[in-house]
């Protein structure tokens, strides 16, 4: 390299440089919760060789032990307030000498109080129960995450479990994800000390895509309503028009929270015109876009394609129509009529 671009390059570098920490502290604040930091003495902490919550609902933790330790039994808890969850941790001697506390639980959201009381959880029994009863009920919060070991002798010691990083990865899969089944969000976070806690988070009012069928006369769509706030018979289906404001209705069926219902494509066309529609739901006020959002895809528009479809309509008329996910993760529709295709899109409502 040249003396003249020399000091450009060395620019360049303290400049990387920086943009790195500060990205890196940036990181380190979205995945540090704020609370259970002054006023706490210092405690023993027990480092994890695994820590996470996969698939959005199930906890998992793998502890090494204190080295030279005799333990009798051991197990987590997880505790906010006046309550205390307590999970059993299996001790798994390993060859290289070391001892590893594991255990495995289902996570799910509970609207109880979270009054002075104790709960132990069901462990990987557990997974197999009715969904809504299998695992810990934790409301929503942070919860600290700690463990009890217990010596042969009966005397018991407490520690705390020191936070993992999550992986810095810019892949398909997020770190994090929610759970598919219930919508609540299940994040283990660092407390400002260094220490692992739970933050549990309530799901929102949403309406989440299930499947949508292409054939040759109909798009069907299915979903669910995640945290309803009203009945169903308050909901309705709409497309509505990018760019225009026009709605059209689509007749909606109901089986509990679950519903179905077939794209109003004749209303959806205006002759040769490419026409883009959002799908939602109306609730009152309130218009719920229709989405795949319960996944743990990072970019689902790249993930889930679809391909053009010609659909012929009950008076013969053919539309080339694509329905595909957005990088929002909503369903949206791109249609256009070929020769003769019907004006009803203009005006309906």
């Amino acid at each position: 390299m040249s003396d003249a671009l020399l000091p450009y390059a060395v620019g360049a570098a303290k400049r990387a440089r920086r943009v790195a920490v500060r990205m890196r502290r940036r990181v380190e604040r979205l995945h540090t919760a704020p609370a259970f930091g002054g006023g706490i003495p210092p405690r023993p902490a027990l480092r994890p060789l695994h820590l996470s919550v996969l698939g959005g609902r199930t906890l998992n933790a793998a502890l090494f032990a204190p080295p030279g330790t005799d333990l009798a039994s051991a197990r987590l808890e997880l505790a906010r307030g006046g309550r205390v969850h307590r999970l059993p941790l299996e001790l798994e001697p390993q060859p290289d000498g070391t001892l590893l506390l594991t255990a495995t639980t289902a996570l799910r959201l509970t609207d109880a109080p979270a009054g002075t009381g104790t709960d132990t959880g069901p462990g990987l029994a557990g997974l197999g129960l009715t969904p809504g009863r299998a695992g810990l009920g934790l409301t929503p919060g942070l919860w600290r995450v700690g463990t009890v070991l217990t010596r042969p002798d009966g005397q018991e010691q407490r520690t705390g479990v020191a936070a993992v990083p999550l992986p810095a990865t810019d892949g398909p899969i997020a770190p994090v994800s929610p759970d598919p089944a219930g919508g609540a969000h299940f994040r283990l976070m660092r407390s400002v000390d260094g220490f692992a806690v739970l933050k549990v988070r309530a799901p929102a009012h949403q309406a989440e895509l299930d499947t949508f069928a292409l054939r040759w006369d109909r798009i069907s769509v299915r979903g669910r309503v995640v945290a309803p706030q009203a009945p169903p018979a308050a909901y309705t289906a709409q497309a509505v028009r990018r760019g225009g404001g026009a709605v059209v209705q689509a007749p909606l069926e109901w089986d509990g929270d679950a519903f179905a219902f077939d794209l109003p494509l004749a209303g959806m066309v205006s002759g040769r015109k490419a026409l883009r529609w959002d799908i939602q739901l109306q609730q009152g006020r309130t218009g719920l876009k229709i989405g795949r959002r319960l996944t743990d895809l990072r970019r689902r528009n790249q993930v889930i394609r679809t391909s053009f479809r010609i659909i012929a309509l009950e008076d013969g008329s053919l539309l080339r129509v694509h329905a595909y996910i957005t990088s929002a993760g909503a369903l949206a529709v791109s249609c256009v009529g070929f020769e003769g295709a019907p004006d009803g899109a203009e005006g309906r409502v």
